[in-house]
C-alpha cells in the first residue's frame, strides 16, 4: 500500500474540491454567489449550519431561505421589521426549524450592530487552539 506525503494528500484534495465542477454542486456554492463580505459571512454561516444530508436539498433550501431575504442577507438582517420574519414561518431544513433560524437572525443583527464582521468576534482575543476559539464563539453566539 502506497502512502502519500501530507503535501501530496493535501494537493490531491485541493484539486478534487477546489474546482467549479465540485463547487457548483456543493453547498459552498451558495456563499460564492455574493460579493459583500457580510453577505458571504451570513450565507456561509447559516448554510454551513444546515449542511447535513443531501447536497442538492441543502442548496435548494438555502436558496429558498436567502431568496426570502432579498439581494442582501446583510441588509435584511440589519433592517428587517418584525413582520418580515413572518416570511420564514414554516421554513425548515431537516431538524433546523423556523425558531432556530430566527435565533440566528437575532444573533446576527445584534452582532452586526456592534461589529463590522463575524471575524471581529475573534480579533483581539488570544486563543491557544481552534477549539478554544470555537468555544469562545459559541459563548458569544448564545449570549447575544
Amino acid at each position: 500500500m502506497e502512502f502519500l506525503s501530507l503535501k501530496d494528500l493535501l494537493e490531491t484534495k485541493y484539486q478534487q474540491y477546489h474546482n467549479n465542477g465540485f463547487i457548483d454542486k456543493d453547498p459552498i456554492s451558495v456563499p460564492h454567489r455574493y460579493s459583500r463580505k457580510q453577505d458571504i459571512e451570513i450565507v456561509a454561516f447559516i448554510t454551513a449550519t444546515i449542511s447535513w444530508g443531501n447536497r442538492t436539498s441543502i442548496i435548494k433550501n438555502a436558496d429558498a431561505l436567502f431568496g426570502k431575504m432579498g439581494s442582501s442577507p446583510y441588509d435584511f438582517v440589519l433592517n428587517h421589521k418584525p413582520k418580515d420574519l413572518k416570511n420564514f414561518d414554516n421554513w425548515v431544513h431537516r431538524t433546523f426549524q423556523t425558531a432556530d433560524l430566527l435565533g440566528f437572525i437575532h444573533f446576527l443583527r445584534q452582532h452586526y450592530q456592534k461589529f463590522d464582521s463575524l471575524e471581529d468576534a475573534f480579533l483581539g482575543n488570544v486563543f491557544r487552539s481552534v477549539a478554544d476559539s470555537l468555544t469562545f464563539y459559541r459563548i458569544v453566539f448564545f449570549r447575544e
